[in-house]
């Protein structure tokens, strides 16, 4: 690679021998190598998503391994972290390497099962989380997102259990109690339509008392797609407090309103709720000073039937990867709150570091050559032409996001070349 733009800074030459990067610095060359002509891309650590829903086995309707991380690819992402509600649900050994297999043959990005919290996600009993921690895929992150692990002794239970091989549970903060029905966020807009509210507190008290929990037991804990200021808040406490507490915002509520609800369009049904404008402001700040580490997807692919409903039966959830660093691009960089340094700490660092995914986050010589470059000056229509996966439940069809990924290298392979993700791969 040619006069890439390190981190958006300075100018260098990328060198990759035998699927690592050999060597960073000006003037670089190798006798019958690949030629990357790439002065004015940002070169970027490939891009690590802690929040994606794969569908595979069970969902394969909605989305495949091979057709989620084609999506994947096509976003500048090189690893992908699968979340368990898969059918069946991802809660012991067996399930999540299967779900590593069909990653490592589909080969567009590593993908790193998450394994379920409780057996099938019901919250009522532990899953077997040493098993999956132990075997092939070794499991470091718990979640049974779209469930609120709501059981405060089952919590503490999960903590303190996952201390002993430095796993990390993944709280979905919803108190099911407060969000009976809910359709969308709680507030001026769900009064005058008519839906019932999904209220910012039913997120925060959990969150609240999950921070208390990790202190008291002196565990890891991770807050899945942050939503409200009022979480923001208390992350911050908790981490001046110094509980081990990570935090992740989804780009969809880094940019989209409640006030896009108006038009009943399912494809801006989501769990979390879209949120206030305050709430998107607080969220910005809170990505911008730390509180939040890391932007995640939470791609939720569904097929078309499941979106093109009234919006009391639509299924929640958005399709995202492909549209995630353009989405970080306009909300968070144009406004001036991260530079490209800090785009891949909270896109790429942090989330392979949090997830404890070796080989993923480095920009360095001797790392694997896990390498997203990023043209941020082409402007374009977000379109259906866009999207790589099975699903094009897409919250921005139709809107303007700047920039492209232009070329994703996974592992030494390339996945998307000059703007156009490869077809077939090739060893």
């Amino acid at each position: 690679m040619e006069g890439v733009q390190l981190l958006g800074r300075d100018s260098a030459d990328i060198v990759i021998e035998n699927g690592v990067i050999a060597e960073i610095g000006s003037g670089l060359s190798r006798a019958g190598a690949q030629t990357i002509q790439a002065a004015g891309l940002v070169a970027l650590p490939g891009l690590v998503d802690l929040h994606t829903h794969l569908r595979e086995p069970g969902h394969e309707a909605s989305e495949t391994v091979l057709t989620g991380t084609r999506a994947a690819a096509a976003g500048g992402f090189t690893a992908v972290f699968a979340m368990p509600n898969t059918s069946p649900v991802a809660d012991s050994a067996g399930v999540v390497e299967q779900e590593l297999a069909l990653g490592e043959a589909a080969r567009y990005a590593t993908v790193q099962p998450i394994g379920a919290v409780t057996v099938g996600q019901k919250g009522e009993r532990l899953a077997e989380l040493g098993a999956m921690a132990s075997s092939r895929a070794k499991v470091r992150v718990f979640s049974d997102d779209g469930f609120c692990v709501w059981d405060s002794l089952i919590m503490r239970r999960a903590l303190e259990y996952v201390k002993s091989f430095d796993g990390v549970i993944a709280q979905h903060a919803q108190d099911p109690r407060l969000t009976e029905g809910a359709q969308m966020n709680e507030g001026t807009v769900s009064a005058e339509l008519g839906l019932a509210g999904w209220p910012a507190v039913a997120e925060e008290s959990i969150i609240a008392r999950d921070v208390l929990l990790a202190e008291h037991v002196g565990s890891r804990l991770h807050v899945c797609h942050l939503s409200t200021a009022g979480s923001v808040d208390i992350i911050r406490w908790a981490k001046k407090r110094g509980i081990a507490v990570t935090a992740e915002a989804t780009p969809h509520h880094l940019l989209l309103t409640d006030e896009l609800v108006r038009g009943y369009d399912a494809r801006y049904k989501v769990n979390p709720p879209l949120r206030r404008e305050e709430d998107v402001l607080a969220v910005r700040e809170g990505l911008a000073d730390g509180t939040i580490d890391i932007v995640a997807t939470d791609h939720a692919p569904h097929p078309s039937e499941n979106k093109a409903c009234e919006w009391q039966a639509a299924a929640n959830g958005m399709v995202g990867l492909e549209s995630a660093l353009r989405v970080v691009h306009q909300s968070m960089v144009e406004t001036g709150l991260l530079d490209w340094a800090d785009v891949a700490r909270v896109l790429s660092t942090t989330p392979a570091r949090i997830g404890r995914l070796d080989g993923f986050g480095a920009l360095e010589v001797g790392a694997p050559a896990n390498v997203t470059l990023y043209d941020p000056s082409i402007p374009g229509v977000f379109t259906e032409a866009d999207l790589h996966g099975r699903s094009v439940n897409s919250p921005y069809l139709g809107r303007d996001l700047p920039g492209r990924v232009q070329w994703t290298i996974h592992r030494g392979m390339t996945t998307v070349a000059d703007g156009v993700l490869v077809e077939e791969l090739t060893a």
